[in-house]
């Protein structure tokens, strides 16, 4: 799986991933992510392969600034003028920054953000990140979101199934995965757990999950 996987599907708009209503499972336990923040005011909360998702508008909403990062630049785009927001552009090395009040984008490849591009990350929220990569991947990408954040807490959404039955993305992110990935820094607690009405895509039994991820002390 490669960057024109993802081109492609935004550009033919095979988005079965894009939600148009913010994330339940984010509204429930936010709260439990601003504990772990220790209730800092006006948080800086890092979405990565955020899409033109809606939870970055809710987590404003919020109070939070957030800062997203997304490699196709047809989603970054889409948000903007989906949300009504007009963004000042520019280029910061091989990323293109879109941002306005409490919001910043970056379109491009999460492997260019590097930290000295963002101002101190507070949170991250990961709904549909960590899903959209095989396992051979994962790794790589935590490590990322661990660097740019200085290990700050993490929400993170996952999604289990049986894989042999299906195909991802999304893929399944088990319990051993999330330890492979994070383990050896952050503790992971499971907050909740719920089975996908009529299952995976209507093909196999799933299960949603939200976990908290805090540094070790």
């Amino acid at each position: 799986m490669d960057s024109t996987f993802w081109q492609d599907r935004w550009n033919n708009n095979q988005i079965a991933f894009h939600s148009h209503h913010p994330e339940p499972l984010l509204i429930t336990y936010y709260p439990a992510l601003r504990q772990a923040m220790q209730h800092r005011p006006a948080p800086h909360v890092l979405v990565p392969l955020c899409g033109k998702s809606t939870d970055m508008m809710w987590l404003r909403a919020q109070g939070a600034t957030v800062t997203g990062i997304e490699l196709c630049r047809l989603a970054v785009e889409q948000f903007f003028a989906e949300n009504r927001l007009t963004p000042v552009i520019t280029r910061q090395g091989e990323l293109e920054c879109f941002s306005t009040d409490g919001l910043i984008v970056f379109a491009g490849n999460i492997a260019d953000l590097t930290p000295d591009l963002l101002p101190p990350v507070h949170a991250v929220y990961d709904r549909a990140a960590l899903v959209a990569l095989p396992g051979d991947m994962r790794p790589a990408y935590a490590a990322r979101t661990m660097a740019l954040s200085r290990c700050a807490p993490q929400l993170l959404i996952t999604c289990e199934y049986d894989q042999s039955l299906l195909s991802g993305p999304p893929f399944s992110v088990t319990s051993d995965d999330i330890q492979h990935c994070y383990g050896s820094v952050l503790d992971a607690e499971q907050l909740d757990r719920k089975e996908i009405p009529g299952g995976l895509k209507g093909r196999c039994p799933a299960s949603d999950a939200a976990w908290l991820l805090t540094a070790r002390a």
